[in-house]
């Protein structure tokens, strides 16, 4: 009796990103006692990084108040999504693009702390620095001399390997080339680097990979968001006009090659002095980004705001995020993260669903 009521409860509770409960997922997949030990298996749709300790804790809440005495044993799975056939990036789960429609709105800053904040969640993170005209990645990361490190394989082939700073794997074209080289460099040259990032480094095993695309919607972007199996996109702006108008670009070209984009960020949205922290000046317009994210029927994820802070550190070859000083603007960017892993969520439970209607016909 005890056992069915826990049971009940377990089965109602909700998943915070889709709006339904575990029974309504079916996602109660063993129940049963073990030598004495009542153990439960519940599979979720992936990511499950973040949502995986606050279930643990509702689960937890529960048998305690029901019967503190049970023993019991809690297994959390990943459903499997469906996937199309890869000729690269296999072990990688989940590939976010970080779009923006013209350079200057902090779009490598923002990816930089999106994939030092994922890292903090336990996940496995890599980042791809694909920003041809101005890879910034060495300098956040403080990586400004490092090299892709190699080793031979046994067909006498070199295997290159991502470097990795704070727990994250970067490879950057910065590290592949020359000084001001991109400048001078032409588009069919350029993409080839961009390939040699995706296609000839072992990345092996991640939950994330960071895709810090080069900025603008021409050619390039087109052919690396029509060659790279992403999850979905990310698109930063800043709130002014003229940035808006590059966003609804960035869209156009994600809604061309079949890309879900995932949300709008928008980057400095107010500056805060560093003598009056209670102040906000909202110094390039205000609501932009939210308002094209109205319009363009996608989410808007959050607002970073202009920091000294955020620049100092970023420049100094730490993330913001992982600054113990980053105090609640800190926070506001890992709830922002947290916005960007909800939305994947709820892509994924839609491509499940449509699998299993697929199947049904």
């Amino acid at each position: 009796m005890v056992l069915d009521k826990i049971k009940s409860q377990i089965l109602e509770i909700t998943d915070i990103d889709l709006g339904k409960t575990l029974n309504e997922l079916n996602a109660l997949k063993a129940y049963e006692l073990r030598e004495d030990k009542l153990f439960i298996q519940i599979e979720l749709v992936p990511p499950i990084n973040i949502i995986e300790g606050e279930l643990r804790d509702k689960v937890s809440n529960i048998i305690n108040e029901i019967e503190k005495n049970v023993e019991w044993e809690l297994q959390i799975d990943e459903v499997n999504i469906p996937k199309s056939p890869r000729k690269f990036l296999k072990e990688v789960k989940h590939i976010i693009a970080v779009a923006a429609g013209k350079g200057g709105v902090g779009k490598s800053a923002v990816a930089s702390n999106l994939a030092a904040s994922l890292s903090t969640t336990g996940a496995k993170v890599g980042l791809i620095d694909g920003d041809i005209y101005g890879p910034s990645q060495p300098t956040i990361w403080g990586m400004k001399d490092a090299k892709l490190p190699a080793m031979p394989a046994p067909d006498g082939s070199t295997i290159v390997f991502p470097a990795e700073k704070f727990g994250v794997k970067i490879a950057s074209m910065g590290f592949l080339m020359k000084e001001n080289e991109a400048a001078i460099v032409r588009g069919p040259i350029l993409a080839g680097y961009l390939q040699m990032l995706i296609e000839q480094i072992e990345w092996g095993e991640l939950d994330f990979l960071v895709f810090d695309l080069p900025p603008g919607t021409g050619d390039i972007q087109l052919t690396l968001t029509q060659q790279t199996p992403l999850t979905g996109a990310v698109v930063v702006t800043t709130p002014q006009e003229i940035s808006v108008i590059d966003v609804r670009r960035s869209i156009k070209m994600f809604e061309k090659v079949k890309v879900p984009v995932i949300g709008i960020i928008e980057n400095m949205s107010y500056f805060v002095p560093h003598d009056a922290p209670e102040k906000k000046y909202h110094i390039f317009g205000q609501g932009g980004g939210r308002k094209i994210a109205e319009e363009s029927n996608v989410p808007f994820l959050g607002e970073i705001p202009l920091l000294e802070k955020f620049r100092e550190t970023n420049d100094n070859g730490l993330p913001f995020v992982l600054n113990h000083e980053s105090g609640i603007y800190g926070t506001h960017i890992h709830e922002l993260v947290a916005n960007i892993v909800s939305e994947i969520r709820k892509i994924n439970y839609q491509k499940i669903n449509t699998s299993e209607l697929s199947i049904e016909l």
